[in-house]
């Protein structure tokens, strides 16, 4: 199942972050690709304020992952691979135990972890087009 979502600014982002959380919701695990400043961390801030979540939402460069909570309790994992030397460091961390928690977990950059992804995940791939708007493409995997 695919969708694509096209949008030309920021102020659109609430209306597309409801959209992407309608179609995204049956998949916990949701693979953003794109690249760099392609607005993947902005996209998952607004899928975070969706989502009510009351912590502030930076990407996990450094920390590799951040943990949300929402004003219902929910537990939300965002993940940041791109300073990843390889799988080994992914898995060392634990991140099969984070995929498995129940929990939403967005990930940036998986291709970093590619034969550590679940047999089911959301791929959310952004690309920047010529006028400076966004596609979004979403696939159900």
């Amino acid at each position: 199942m695919e969708k694509q979502i096209q949008y030309q600014s920021l102020e659109q982002l609430p209306e597309v972050a409801a959209q992407i959380a309608e179609f995204g919701k049956s998949e916990l695990i949701w693979l953003f690709e794109g690249q760099m400043g392609a607005g993947k961390t902005t996209l998952i801030k607004a899928l975070c304020a969706h989502w009510g979540v009351t912590n502030h939402v930076q990407s996990p460069t450094f920390s590799i992952v951040n943990e949300y909570v929402t004003e219902n309790g929910e537990t939300l994992y965002h993940f940041d691979f791109y300073r990843l030397k390889n799988e080994v460091e992914a898995m060392d961390m634990g991140v099969e135990e984070y995929f498995d928690s129940g929990n939403y977990c967005f990930v940036e950059w998986p291709s970093k972890i590619e034969n550590l992804w679940p047999l089911n995940y959301l791929s959310i791939e952004i690309s920047v087009q010529t006028d400076g708007s966004r596609l979004i493409i979403l696939k159900k995997n």
